[in-house]
């Protein structure tokens, strides 16, 4: 029996080589969502009014750049498969189009600005809240564009696995943030008491040196033969072509998931401020087991992308749900303190000065945290096998699925909200379906096993039936993904 659990951890592709490259990348999203953890807690100990506007104009700011974060984030498959298939030369070239597309994305951000007063003021919120959300907005927009930078610039790291640099330039602009949050919202150390918009140019602030830092770490000596990071700077017609064809799903994906969920967020915020703020509250919760096991999730499209560069689907296969059972287990440990412990979780949210009003709040929010407790396994499901699918290229069928699934949770909130009267938490049954749809979808396409024989990076197609390795993973992979989780639990 010891030998078997040893072997499942130590084998290629095992436990072992999955938390290796995933859990850098868990300590760099987790050190973000403590960041968002950090400037909610500031925020409701501020006012409710801004931690309810903080995160739909957070979502809406964010959907400016979700078409073009997206097609730069993808550029990790692209830098996992050259990698895999050692290619390096090709990785500093095509990283040089994803940034071509986040430098295009810092004025688009910027020119939305104006437009901001409109945008919220028709959506119906309460003025006051209408208010602190124009300012939440236009002062994170001046930042949004680094994001895509950072994005791409990341995947030159975490494609290529070396993840501590990520998890070091990441962490370390969180903690700028955090330190901002308290010296911008309060009115501290001679900075001026802004409130919500402090929290949000706080953010701008750390977003903008968390570039800067990668472009320098871009630019070392190191970098520039192997990779040609510096003779690479030229746009390639074919390489963006290539990016562009792969990377508009993933794009498109990233526009219709966020622009679903904003909408859905100011329907909800019709209900009033404290549905929203509860909807927020439990979202923000919620983050800290997502956003490790979206680290991991790029873990595992790194993992899948090396290993199809290097023609080993059945690894590519065996690492995924490897990263799954990690992401459920730890999904499974914080879904049952959202149940059993909710009151641990909204602890830090609560100060003196607004006990009292934050019971009622912390009430509606213990149930909204039963909701995200029944959908985070399958929400495991949704970024762990999409990861895996897109690191081999399968960009459509995730485009198409997500097309499909994110009119629900928008349009069942709408007739329930505005035709039959139903309140928030019709709204929180909808988003749950959302989920759990998105989840049982991507994995069946997983298991179907069409992935194993796709490819991004160029005469891929050309090769793929020459290569022995690749004839003998595709004849095996899938009876192997049909019966690989329940072989990996009789071995656990």
């Amino acid at each position: 029996m010891f030998e078997r659990i040893e072997n499942w951890w130590r084998r290629p592709a095992g436990i072992r080589e999955v938390l290796t490259l995933a859990l850098p990348l868990v300590v760099s999203t987790l050190s973000w969502t403590l960041m968002i953890f950090t400037d909610r807690v500031f925020l409701v100990r501020y006012s409710q009014n801004a931690v309810a506007a903080a995160l739909p104009a957070g979502m809406l700011a964010f959907v400016v750049i979700c078409f073009p974060l997206g097609v730069a984030t993808y550029v990790n498959t692209f830098v996992a498969q050259y990698q895999g298939a050692k290619r390096p030369e090709r990785i500093g070239p095509v990283v040089w189009q994803a940034l071509f597309i986040g430098f295009l994305s810092i004025p688009l951000a910027i020119a939305t600005i104006p437009f901001a007063p409109a945008l919220f003021q028709a959506a119906g919120h309460a003025p006051e809240i209408a208010a602190l959300e124009i300012d939440y907005y236009q002062a994170i927009c001046w930042g949004q564009g680094a994001i895509v930078v950072s994005a791409a610039l990341s995947a030159f790291f975490t494609g290529r696995g070396d993840v501590r640099t990520v998890m070091i330039v990441d962490s370390f602009a969180a903690l700028v943030n955090v330190v901002l949050d308290y010296a911008w919202i309060f009115g501290h150390w001679g900075f001026p008491e802004m409130g919500a918009a402090g929290a949000a140019w706080a953010t701008t602030v750390a977003t903008l040196i968390r570039a800067a830092i990668y472009l320098a770490l871009w630019f070392r000596p190191e970098y520039r033969q192997p990779f040609r990071t510096v003779a690479g700077c030229r746009f390639d017609r074919q390489l963006f072509g290539r990016l562009l064809w792969f990377g508009f799903p993933n794009g498109m994906q990233y526009l219709f998931e966020v622009g679903a969920f904003s909408v859905y967020l100011l329907l909800v915020g019709q209900l009033g401020a404290q549905e929203l703020a509860a909807s927020n509250l439990a979202f923000n919760v919620n983050s800290l087991a997502f956003m490790p096991v979206y680290g991991i999730g790029i873990a595992t499209g790194t993992l899948v992308g090396q290993h199809l560069g290097e023609n080993r689907a059945d690894l590519a296969a065996r690492g995924t749900w490897s990263a799954f059972t990690i992401a459920a287990g730890l999904m499974a440990l914080v879904g049952s303190l959202y149940v059993l412990a909710p009151e641990w979780l909204l602890a830090a949210y609560e100060s003196e000065v607004a006990r009292e009003s934050f019971a009622e709040l912390r009430e509606l929010t213990t149930v909204l945290l039963r909701f995200v407790a029944f959908y985070c396994l399958f929400d495991a499901m949704n970024v762990i096998f999409s990861a895996a699918i897109k690191g081999a290229g399968d960009t459509r069928f995730v485009l198409v699925t997500t097309l499909a699934a994110s009119a629900l949770p928008v349009v069942m909130t709408w007739v329930g909200v505005k035709i039959l009267g139903y309140g928030l938490l019709w709204a929180w049954v909808s988003v749950t379906a959302w989920v759990c749809l998105l989840g049982v979808m991507f994995l069946l396409r997983f298991v179907q096993g069409r992935w194993c024989t796709m490819r991004v990076i160029e005469q891929a197609a050309e090769t793929l039936l020459e290569l022995p390795s690749i004839q003998r993973s595709v004849e095996h992979v899938r009876p192997a993904l049909e019966n690989s989780f329940r072989s990996s639990e009789a071995e656990a």
